[in-house]
């Protein structure tokens, strides 16, 4: 199984951005996933999960402004991020759990102005 993330990239505060997670190899596209990210000293934070169901689950720090998502059929698993705050700037991951859990490679998000 390999991931690939994308979407990454500057953006000032308060703008939007769009991760994707696309799985290929022996996972199915209703695996469960999340999003985790890590800032520099600081420990990696599980952001947003989406379940076998659909359902999703978010960090206090970012409820109300990411959404998680999926395309089952493309196999990938996506990050809505709205109103971004520099407190958001971290590398972002992107997971998916099945026989193992599987890392994609980060992407970075940077947020300033």
């Amino acid at each position: 199984v390999q991931l690939q993330a994308s979407g990454g990239g500057l953006v000032q505060p308060g703008g939007s951005l769009r991760l994707s997670c696309v799985a290929s190899g022996q996972i199915s596209g209703t695996n469960p996933g999340g999003w985790y990210r890590q800032a520099p000293g600081k420990q990696r934070e599980l952001v947003a999960t989406i379940d076998s169901g659909g359902n999703t689950n978010y960090a206090d720090s970012v409820k109300g402004r990411f959404a998680v998502s999926r395309d089952v059929v493309k196999n990938t698993v996506y990050l809505q991020m709205n109103s971004l705050k520099p407190e958001d700037t971290a590398v972002y991951l992107c997971l998916r759990w099945g026989r193992y859990d599987y890392w994609g490679q980060g992407t970075q998000v940077t947020v300033s102005s």
